[in-house]
């Protein structure tokens, strides 16, 4: 088979991976709406059932060769794969079995996507990194840090997209794809930790460029405003690497839910989501490392110690909350005293292995005159102990600076802010709707809407589309969740998803979870218990 050629993949489809994604995400939420509105998951059609990134359009209205040739075809817009003339000329649809088509459905999408993304990074390189006016406004050390070693990530999406489409090519039933995955991610895929790492650099150099070179701000503008880009911004293209591979493992995790339990494309699938996994994870730690780095330096700076000096910086140590409480001064009984005189401000800084109490003090400085290790950390809840006491909770050292146990009575501003501490605080703790010694069973779901970015330490960034489980959540709008593909954990506004009310669908998907982490033993067990951040 002749393989196809590097213009006939630039230019194949119609939309920019950045719309791609945009569809794809927004009718998996609705299917799953629709999903949650019945009262048998079963009920929806085969193409309702399966979230996909491709998007239904009329046929091509050329006449179609013994192999599917929409990867070949530049004016081709996004089809699923059961539309496409060469399927539904073979007659295939009518031999194989409903739970077959929707695995071919899965397996196309994720080469339809891959072809997208490369149309968009290809633009990224083409029309911005390679273009003549911004290459003189720019030091060649400035664009480095802003187009970093995406020439390598454009390589190796080409060298996947090629494979991927003569496997297509191969036969109208799709084999399998997870193979190929697996083959590329082991051997290609380093280049995203790369890419992934030099990300906080990349948007500091981006922002400083902005404010310092009023020619490379009016230069961008001009460029954005290209039909081309479809009103995208430069930005935009610049994250698309992280996003791609963190899609890729979704991609595959969705096929591996459809593919036949104990058979080969299951173990090849399983394969193939453990490596992303690993990259994934890698590009996560890349990005916080350096991030963490600077401050813990920060923090460091800022405290001094009235107790023996603890020493903050450590390679394995990194900030998980910080903030203002209040202190109970007096007794219990003392509810008759004004507010303000039964308080007074101390400042928490916990880190993930331990937990730094201070008063603040002129020049935004701390002074330190408490410690404990977060292992030795308790938290108990006051109700109904009147206004006064409200969102009052007592934190327990059970050995502090001076190693002895103590107590504190502190209030926090809010009920989220009071339980997000008492979670940060004392992670292990039962939370409203699950115990984190038990699996979980049936808590409560939610699917995300309208995507987040975390705020504080202590929050979880959201993707369209994302499937929690519910662990806690506040009158005052917050949830404290678990995202089902990764089984990362933060609070997040109530407001940014719906919950899934038919249990149904809240067992299929914690059964489709297991699934894909069978293959890790502590990666299943972990989904019940505390991930410690």
């Amino acid at each position: 088979l002749a393989v196809p050629s590097q213009t006939c993949h630039c230019c194949l489809l119609g939309l920019l991976y950045q719309e791609y994604r945009d569809k794809s995400t927004r009718q998996e939420i609705e299917t799953r709406r629709l999903q949650d509105s019945q009262t048998d998951p079963e009920e929806s059609s085969p193409s309702e059932e399966t979230p996909s990134e491709a998007e239904p359009t009329n046929t091509t209205e050329s006449k179609a060769p013994p192999q599917i040739s929409l990867l070949r075809n530049s004016n081709s817009r996004f089809n699923l794969w059961q539309d496409l003339p060469e399927i539904r000329s073979s007659g295939v649809l009518s031999i194989l079995q409903p739970d077959e088509i929707k695995l071919q459905e899965a397996m196309f999408e994720l080469v339809t996507s891959e072809a997208s993304y490369y149309k968009s990074l290809n633009l990224l390189v083409s029309h911005f990194m390679e273009n003549e006016r911004l290459k003189k406004i720019l030091h060649q050390a400035e664009a480095h840090i802003l187009f970093s070693n995406v020439l390598d990530v454009m390589a190796v999406s080409e060298r996947f997209l090629l494979d991927l489409e003569q496997r297509v090519e191969e036969n109208i039933v799709i084999s399998d794809v997870c193979d190929i995955v697996y083959q590329h991610t082991v051997n290609h895929f380093s280049v995203y930790i790369t890419y992934v790492s030099n990300q906080t650099y990349q948007e500091r150099a981006y922002k400083q460029l902005l404010q310092d070179k009023p020619a490379f701000r009016e230069l961008i503008s001009q460029l954005e405003l290209d039909p081309k880009c479809k009103g995208l911004s430069f930005s935009s293209f610049l994250i698309l690497p992280f996003q791609r591979i963190t899609r890729l493992k979704l991609l595959v995790q969705n096929i591996l839910k459809k593919v036949e339990e104990k058979s080969d494309r299951e173990t090849t699938a399983l394969d193939a989501h453990k490596e992303l996994e690993t990259v994934v994870k890698a590009c996560n730690e890349g990005v916080r490392k350096m991030s963490r780095t600077e401050q813990m330096i920060s923090i460091q700076k800022k405290l001094e110690f009235k107790i023996k000096s603890v020493p903050i910086i450590s390679h394995s140590r990194w900030l998980l909350k910080q903030g203002e409480l209040q202190q109970m001064n007096g007794p219990k009984t003392s509810r008759t005293l004004r507010t303000k005189k039964l308080f007074r401000e101390i400042y928490l800084f916990l880190f993930n292995d331990l937990l730094v109490i201070c008063r603040q003090i002129p020049g935004d400085k701390y002074q330190v005159f408490d410690s404990a290790p977060r292992g030795l950390l308790r938290v108990e809840e006051l109700e109904d102990q009147g206004q006064s006491l409200a969102n009052v909770f007592i934190l327990r050292l059970l050995e502090n600076a001076d190693d002895r146990e103590a107590s504190y009575m502190l209030k926090a501003s809010s009920q989220s802010e009071m339980k997000r501490w008492m979670i940060s605080l004392a992670p292990n703790r039962r939370t409203k709707f699950v115990s984190f010694t038990s699996r979980l069973v049936d808590c409560p779901q939610i699917q995300c809407v309208h995507p987040y970015v975390a705020q504080q330490p202590d929050e979880l960034s959201l993707e369209l589309a994302d499937v929690l489980n519910i662990l806690d959540k506040t009158d005052d709008g917050w949830i404290f969740g678990e995202r089902l593909h990764d089984q990362e954990r933060g609070w997040f506004p109530s407001s940014m998803g719906e919950e899934i009310l038919n249990p149904k669908i809240r067992a299929q998907n914690l059964k489709e979870c297991f699934r894909v982490h069978k293959s890790d033993d502590s990666q299943r067990r972990k989904l019940g218990s505390r991930n410690r951040q």
